[in-house]
């Protein structure tokens, strides 16, 4: 019933269960096991668009999207309205659809007036969003909070003037960029904005499990859910969710398949980064996996002192034969 193939613009995605773009966590390696356990659309890390305009190397290495099933969303944020659209112009030549950052919560990111803080100007975020849409050969998106703070509420009006820019479909938060990511997700202002437009609403925030999935399909009648922080070192979270609203009986992935999948990834990470920096970037994703097992905190120590792989994944194979 709430499982469905998600169309946005003219882009049929495989379903409507997707993967935030999480900063520093959804490079292409995590994109590709996330994908393999089912998420049905998956999304860069956030790309600055002046670094795009400035050709910068480090910038676009985020926007490498080899070997990715289709589709694959890219998202960019900026306040500038020329770089935003230029941006979006060559993005659409890589990405199958553009999605437009006006939710992050970061201090970097807002201190430069980017990210969440346009929300305390829409003719600005309007502006963006007809340039970005003006600029682009396929669908674009965006992914807002349910405002700055609770004194600036703004994301029914927020997703009225998306839409009537061009945007093909909305991701709502539903916190203040005050809140950042603390307290409770508030799915009321999801479906407020669902039952204000007339694109596909995407709900985002507190959803940790299959039964919180469902509860927020009921709640808010959105047409797909984004899971973000409860996919980080599980990225069977999709195909859990997806199994679930199918009726089907969850599959226990053991502890072979957890490691199985965590090689999988290291070794992804040093095809794309090298084994100096992907040894060094997994750490954070390790510690997510461990997270729950027997002796975890002893395990993360040891993995925060390793530096090779080889070294990394005979640690990984002697713990998870141990536990």
């Amino acid at each position: 019933m709430y499982l469905k193939k998600l169309t946005i613009g003219n882009v049929e995605l495989r379903n409507n269960i997707l993967l935030a773009p999480m900063a520093g966590i959804t490079d292409l390696p995590f994109r590709l096991i996330c994908e393999k356990y089912g998420a049905g659309l998956t999304c860069t890390e956030m790309v600055s668009s002046k670094g795009i305009f400035y050709n910068d190397s480090k910038t676009k290495l985020l926007l490498n999207l080899e070997s990715e099933k289709r589709p694959v969303s890219a998202q960019i944020f900026g306040n500038n309205i020329e770089t935003m659209k230029y941006a979006s112009e060559f993005v659409s030549n890589i990405a199958d659809i553009v999605d437009i950052n006006f939710g992050c919560p970061a201090p970097k990111i807002v201190k430069n007036g980017d990210g969440s803080k346009i929300l305390l100007d829409l003719d600005l975020l309007e502006d963006i969003a007809r340039a970005v849409v003006e600029g682009s050969k396929v669908p674009v998106t965006a992914k807002i909070r349910k405002g700055w703070d609770n004194d600036h509420i703004v994301a029914i009006e927020a997703a009225k003037r998306l839409e009537r820019a061009g945007v093909s479909a909305i991701t709502v938060h539903g916190r203040t960029r005050a809140e950042y990511y603390s307290g409770k997700a508030d799915w009321s202002i999801i479906k407020q904005v669902k039952q204000n437009v007339n694109i596909p609403v995407i709900g985002n925030g507190d959803v940790t499990s299959k039964e919180e999935a469902l509860k927020m399909f009921e709640e808010t009648n959105v047409d797909g859910i984004m899971i973000g922080r409860a996919s980080i070192g599980n990225p069977w979270i999709f195909e859990q969710i997806i199994d679930y609203l199918e009726g089907k009986p969850e599959r226990k992935i053991s502890n072979k398949e957890k490691l199985n999948t965590i090689i999988e990834h290291i070794n992804l990470e040093v095809e794309a980064k090298g084994e100096i920096v992907a040894v060094k970037e997994m750490r954070k994703h390790l510690a997510y996996y461990v997270k729950g097992t027997k002796d975890a905190s002893k395990i993360r120590v040891k993995i925060n002192t390793i530096e090779s792989k080889d070294e990394l994944i005979d640690c990984l194979n002697e713990y998870f034969n141990n536990i």
